[in-house]
């Protein structure tokens, strides 16, 4: 049933506007593949049209599983304008994993855009591939009524997160989440008529939050999305010669991505001259990577964020400015975003005041409306009627108006009766001279912490790797107490990514047992 009076979504009037006054616009394209505005909005159109013929008012989400491929954005709208949510699957998630989110999200359709099979072979629903979905957008005309597509309240997207329990948690991000965020993102660093046929870096996979900044900002603005898959991020020197063929200008990734491409000589503004902006969020950016990017880019602006799943991708920003690299405090991650309000909070929900460490507690538009069929995790950290809040479970502050990130809550440590946070010792390693990443975890006996444990990339495998760890450790004495200093250094030619681009604490936990 069509709802009267319901308003329309900004962000698809603007894919619209943009179909039907520059069609042959390039909307996205990966490797060889691309897609234009116009082939976008059609096909996204006619399978929107299909999905209300063939489900009618079951308005369950439905999964899109595959990895940077053109039609997933045309399974995405086709989701949205037919009133429904879908929720993005990686091909790289664990096979387990997948199968936990199809029985969860109870999704009467897949959209598959990878030819693998695994999908079908997985689970007996409705799988629509490359195949049928060129037979639907061939046999079906477009017919769907502007007003069934999701807005307000209605969910967009569903991104599933791991949970406590060890099963996937789904985040629920509104239409009206969406447009707040985009509202903001899309004048960030920019205006919105600066951004317009601005190509904009997909490097995350579609089931992390961080793309939700570069696909939604890119097409909101009339842009291109360039994306860049798993094989080429793994091979340096095609990333670093498909990035330089794109007319890449704005930059969107995790700051370990960025310190990556960093070791290669050719990522600079003599190869890459138009770069304008580097976006940042999902982990912290560190002095020592938004340094070595001020090197190679010297006049591009570099904006660091923050934001869980749970707000919309991100609700605070700044942008960095040289006396900040230079500072030995650690990076801001600024002042929040359009319709947001940022509290530091102590243990029994009050807030502080400027300068006591709590916990950031986020309200406002970017709020989620909760997870997927769970209450009860959702009564946790969620609350309030009017103005929705979220308490993140992170540690930071506010100083001279800006909100600073400290890392997470529960995974602070005690350590010979000391409360330790992790990242602290990091940043302070990454300031060490030839260290360009780091990473320090215990080392546990019998459920307790035995040690410390750095790692640390930038210097190969020194030929007496004791006497430089030791040197190292030193250095770190020299700004941290005993007790924050790591009993070993381990030395990596490379720092463990994970698909979603941060560092793979799992795997660095499997080198020390």
């Amino acid at each position: 049933m069509v709802r009267k009076g319901k308003s329309r979504m900004i962000l698809l009037d603007h894919i619209a506007r943009t179909a039907a006054e520059d069609g042959c616009r390039t909307a996205a394209v990966s490797g060889s593949e691309s897609i234009t505005y116009s082939e976008l909005w059609e096909r996204s159109g006619r399978i929107a049209s299909w999905l209300e013929s063939m489900l009618g008012d079951d308005k369950r989400p439905l999964v899109v599983y595959g990895h940077k491929d053109p039609d997933m954005l045309v399974y995405f709208l086709a989701c949205v304008r037919s009133g429904r949510a879908y929720c993005p699957v990686d091909v790289s998630v664990p096979v387990k994993r997948v199968s936990d989110i199809i029985e969860k999200s109870e999704c009467p359709i897949i959209f598959s855009a990878d030819g693998s099979g695994i999908i079908g072979e997985l689970h007996d629903r409705a799988v629509v591939g490359k195949t049928e979905a060129e037979a639907i957008c061939r046999d079906m005309e477009t017919c769907i009524p502007a007003d069934r597509a999701v807005s307000g309240d209605d969910t967009f997207y569903i991104i599933f997160t791991s949970g406590s329990t060890g099963l996937p948690k789904g985040v629920k991000i509104s239409a009206d989440n969406l447009e707040n965020f985009l509202a903001w993102s899309s004048c960030l660093g920019d205006s919105e008529e600066e951004k317009e046929g601005g190509v904009f870096l997909n490097q995350a996979p579609f089931s992390f939050d961080l793309s939700v900044m570069d696909l939604y900002t890119s097409l909101y603005c009339g842009g291109t999305l360039f994306m860049t898959d798993k094989k080429t991020q793994q091979d340096m020197a095609a990333l670093m010669e498909a990035l330089q063929d794109s007319g890449l200008k704005y930059w969107v990734s995790t700051p370990s991505f960025a310190a990556l491409c960093c070791s290669e000589p050719d990522f600079s503004i003599e190869k890459m001259p138009d770069i304008k902006m580097f976006f940042f969020c999902g982990e912290t950016l560190t002095n020592s990577v938004a340094g070595r990017l001020r090197d190679r880019f010297p006049e591009t602006k570099i904006i660091n964020a923050y934001g869980p799943t749970e707000t919309t991708v991100a609700v605070t920003a700044v942008e960095i400015t040289d006396w900040m690299i230079k500072s030995k405090n650690a990076l801001p991650v600024g002042t929040p975003g359009k319709n947001t309000r940022i509290e530091i909070r102590d243990g029994d929900g009050v807030s502080l005041p400027d300068d006591r460490h709590g916990e950031i507690t986020i309200l406002g538009g970017n709020v989620s409306t909760g997870y997927f069929r769970d209450k009860h995790q959702s009564q946790k950290v969620f609350f309030g009627d009017g103005v929705r809040g979220y308490r993140t479970g992170d540690e930071g502050f506010i100083k001279n108006g800006q909100l600073n990130f400290c890392g997470r809550m529960d995974l602070q440590i005690k350590y010979h009766g000391y409360r330790i946070e992790l990242g602290d010792i990091e940043n302070n390693l990454i300031q060490i001279p030839g260290i360009k990443a780091a990473a320090v975890l215990p080392k546990l006996r019998n459920g307790s912490i035995k040690n410390l444990v750095g790692f640390v990339t930038g210097m190969g495998c020194p030929d007496d790797s004791f006497a430089e760890g030791s040197r190292i450790r030193a250095g770190l004495r020299e700004k941290l107490p005993d007790y924050m200093v790591p009993r070993k250094i381990i030395f990596l030619e490379d720092m463990p990514i994970t698909d979603n681009g941060k560092i793979d604490r799992k795997a660095l936990g499997r080198m020390i047992g």
